[in-house]
């Protein structure tokens, strides 16, 4: 049986690993600090493969036994977390990537590294492929972010090349669907809550902002097949249809029958103003595209946020 570590492995995208490898017969270790993470995102599993390691990867990292994966999934990742914890953001992003690496060193177990688009920044280039660097304000607000995550990309491959660690990493484009948190601070989540309880949604700017939204089971399986595969470079998992802050509100209104106003609030400084992903890599390396329509996902995250706040259809 497989054993694979997950770390960050309550969180959002992280629960939704846990069940993936548990699906496809793998024994999990889910290990988080629970700042951002929440054990009801996992406390549904009942199965004797799964564990649960309340543990700050910042720091020594000892699992007992073999691994034959490592997933380092443990960061804040929506600016209203990152700009609280600053600090903790840039310590997950150096020092955690540091002792995961060692561990998939100790252990020889293959590391896969979840990156972001963000390591784009507020992108010069549209779509963004893999090859782009990016435009990234190293002393912004949110640097401390995309610069966490750039360093954890060059950390990754210089255990790649150096040590001979092997090594995956996965650069994620907008994600949505269940468990997000309902004071996560991103459009979705912000945008349904306000919805389903009558208040105004807050747009940010004049709401011309693109954004390119994937559902959470679409981006998982991408994320197993890039780590079942033989490619060690920068891989996009994301959705490329690509829409305006603004038409997503609208869209979220028309799906809950809301009669929540939309309202203009300033734009955050350097919020990227465009975001597509150029998924042809993962196409061609994977055989692997979106599928799950925006309508049917949103359908289903609303249902779920309906469900968290008690509110009736």
């Amino acid at each position: 049986m497989p054993r694979i570590l997950i770390t960050g492995g309550s969180g959002f995208i992280g629960s939704h690993l846990c069940e993936k490898f548990l699906s496809e017969g793998h024994e999990v270790i889910c290990m988080d600090n629970l700042i951002t993470g929440d054990v009801d995102n996992i406390s549904h599993i009942k199965d004797s493969r799964f564990s649960f390691v309340h543990y700050d990867v910042t720091n020594y990292i000892y699992v007992k036994g073999d691994l034959d994966y490592i997933l380092n999934f443990a960061s804040p990742a929506s600016p209203l977390d990152y700009m609280e914890f600053p600090i903790q953001t840039l310590k997950v992003g150096s020092l955690g990537t540091h002792k995961a690496l060692g561990l998939a060193k100790e252990k020889v177990a293959r590391f896969l590294l979840a990156s972001t688009s963000e390591v784009y920044g507020d992108p010069v280039v549209h779509p963004q492929n893999e090859d782009y660097w990016g435009n990234v304000n190293p002393v912004g607000p949110r640097g401390v972010y995309d610069e966490a995550k750039r360093f954890a990309e060059a950390l990754t491959m210089a255990y790649q090349r150096y040590h001979g660690v092997d090594t995956r990493i996965i650069r994620i484009f907008n994600t949505y669907g269940p468990r997000m948190r309902i004071k996560d601070g991103r459009a979705i989540p912000n945008f349904i809550t306000q919805a389903l309880r009558g208040e105004d949604v807050t747009v940010f700017g004049d709401g011309g902002q693109t954004r390119s939204f994937c559902y959470v089971t679409d981006l998982v399986d991408g994320i197993y097949r890039l780590l079942m595969s033989d490619y060690n470079s920068p891989v996009n998992i994301g959705n490329p249809h690509e829409m305006t802050v603004l038409e997503m509100a609208q869209e979220i209104l028309a799906l809950t029958n809301s009669k929540s106003k939309i309202v203009r609030m300033p734009l955050p400084e350097d919020d990227p103003k465009v975001r597509q992903p150029d998924i042809s890599r993962a196409k061609r390396i994977l055989g692997w595209e979106p599928h799950v329509a925006l309508k049917d996902g949103l359908q289903n995250t609303i249902s779920y946020f309906r469900m968290k706040l008690g509110i009736q259809e």
